[in-house]
């Protein structure tokens, strides 16, 4: 039975939370803080997502009301919550930092009707002992982002974290300006990140380093627990996973925009949204984020940004890898190669599949290669582009306008012809891999401004309703298709802390 910040019991017991903590008792306290979420003034729903609660074997309906918004405004805690505060660093913009969850904490770990565990989370509950002078709060609009952002994500089939609920204050947050206060609940496979080993690295301990090591690969990659180097087998399965990861944001034209350390989970799923967006006009060189001056998270960049950020992974396990430094060198260095390749296999099965291929030739990467180079002259959408291909007469309009396109369009077209799948199974595999929609910028934005400046949420609810459904390409909803109108200012995300 959930208890209120007095100690009164509330009846939430029915609700169906199975909470369970074996980060904390598996670790030790160098990885953790107890820590208790800070009360707010007036705690009421903005969001509650009803089929991400039954996923998690929660009763949304149990949840729907006061007591369960004084759970997730941190007001009070549901059956068997252990609130901590988790600790960890991290190469913030290549520059290593002693970090931690500043406003961020995690209520237990929910144990699904389906045997899952994954952590609960609350994102602006309040200061941590990792606050660094920070308030620990969040604004609505950053949270409300989070959430539409890695719905659209989840819908899109990308792992990521998902938002569960979000839910008001009623007080303010100062930042540039005064804004309406709220709190993110977040759910994820874990918060283990890259840096949460380079805490442990830092601190020079070899046991919780090692404890650290084996109880991820117990909870995330415990098809390896038999592996006859268990920490180099970890350590590989973590570059796959962060190679295909980063490949499926590349063929839906996702910026990530703050690819920190910190903010790369060791499960291989998405976590923080913070100044993230979707590319429309094609450039690799594209940058959102308000911070990033000298384009290092820029999309064509991120690839080799996630290479980079696995070294220092590398570098953090290597007392586990092998006792002589030049043999843990070595495994790590053999081991941290295969990324580039693991990631191009990925990435080109991903074109070949938008592209309608269903098997490789020598000259497939030459003709996807052709195409973007097209699209980024052209500036052409990327997302429409692609979508463009499977939709028929669409290409039709741009080969009787475009003499280059049409050259590429007619190669392709010959590719198609030399593989024994029919007409309607290829445009089936295109359309299954190219998206009708996506959480378009300016249609957040849209979304996020009718939320904070009007307390209208229906272009929340509405732009949800239809990233639901990403592959539904017989719904004619141009508003949610289109790029922005053109001649518009640059368009700028923001970090939201």
């Amino acid at each position: 039975m959930a208890s209120d910040v007095l100690g009164q019991p509330l009846q939430a017991a029915r609700a169906g939370w199975r909470l369970e903590h074996s980060y904390t008792e598996q670790l030790s306290s160098l990885f953790h803080s107890p820590v208790s979420p800070t009360p707010v003034r007036d705690p009421q729903f903005v969001v509650l997502n009803g089929p991400l609660a039954a996923t998690l074997g929660l009763d949304a309906d149990a949840l729907s009301n006061d007591e369960g918004a004084a759970i997730f405004g941190g007001n009070a805690l549901p059956d068997g919550a252990r609130p901590i505060a988790q600790a960890y660093a991290g190469h913030q913009f290549g520059h290593f930092t002693a970090l931690g969850d500043g406003r961020a904490i995690l209520l237990g770990e929910q144990i699904t009707p389906d045997g899952r565990r994954v952590d609960v989370q609350l994102k602006g509950a309040g200061q941590t002992p990792y606050s660094r002078r920070g308030d620990g709060r969040a604004a609505l609009g950053p949270m409300l982002r989070e959430l539409i952002i890695s719905e659209g994500m989840h819908n899109l089939g990308i792992p990521t974290s998902r938002s569960l609920a979000v839910v008001s204050t009623g007080e303010p947050v100062y930042r540039e300006q005064v804004l309406a206060g709220a709190v993110l609940t977040r759910v994820a496979s874990s918060h283990i990140r890259v840096g949460t080993f380079e805490w442990a690295a830092a601190h020079r301990d070899p046991g919780a380093l090692s404890a650290l090591a084996d109880y991820t690969r117990r909870r995330h990659y415990p098809d390896i627990s038999d592996a006859g180097r268990p920490h180099l087998a970890l350590f590989d399965a973590v570059v796959e996973r962060q190679a295909a990861l980063v490949a499926r944001w590349q063929l839906v034209g996702f910026i990530h925009g703050v690819m920190n350390t910190d903010n790369m989970a060791l499960s291989g799923e998405t976590i923080d949204y913070g100044p993230c967006a979707f590319m429309d006009a094609y450039d690799p060189a594209t940058v959102f984020s308000s911070i990033d001056h000298g384009g290092r998270y820029a999309y064509g960049n991120q690839p080799a940004i996630a290479q980079w950020n696995l070294a220092r992974l590398a570098e953090a396990m290597l007392p586990l890898f092998d006792p002589r430094q030049e043999g843990a060198i070595e495994l790590a260095t053999s081991a941290l190669d295969r990324f580039a390749s693991l990631f191009h296999r990925h990435w080109m099965d991903g074109m070949r599949a938008k592209l309608g291929l269903f098997a490789g030739e020598a000259d497939d990467e030459a003709l996807v290669d052709d195409l973007l180079e097209w699209m980024h002259r052209t500036r052409a959408d990327f997302t429409n582009t692609f979508r463009m291909l499977s939709l028929a007469g669409e290409a039709d309009k741009v080969v009787a306008r475009d003499a280059a396109f049409a050259a590429w369009h007619a190669r392709w077209r010959l590719r198609l012809q030399r593989q024994p799948q029919a007409d309607g199974e290829v445009v089936a595999r295109m359309r299954g891999h190219n998206p009708a929609f996506i959480p378009r910028n300016h249609k957040v934005e849209e979304a996020l401004a009718a939320a904070t400046e009007a307390a209208d949420m229906s272009a929340t609810a509405r732009l949800l309703d239809v990233l639901a459904s990403p592959w539904d390409h017989e719904r004619d909803l141009p508003a949610f298709s289109s790029p922005p109108a053109p001649g518009g200012p640059a368009y700028q995300t923001f970090c939201g802390t």
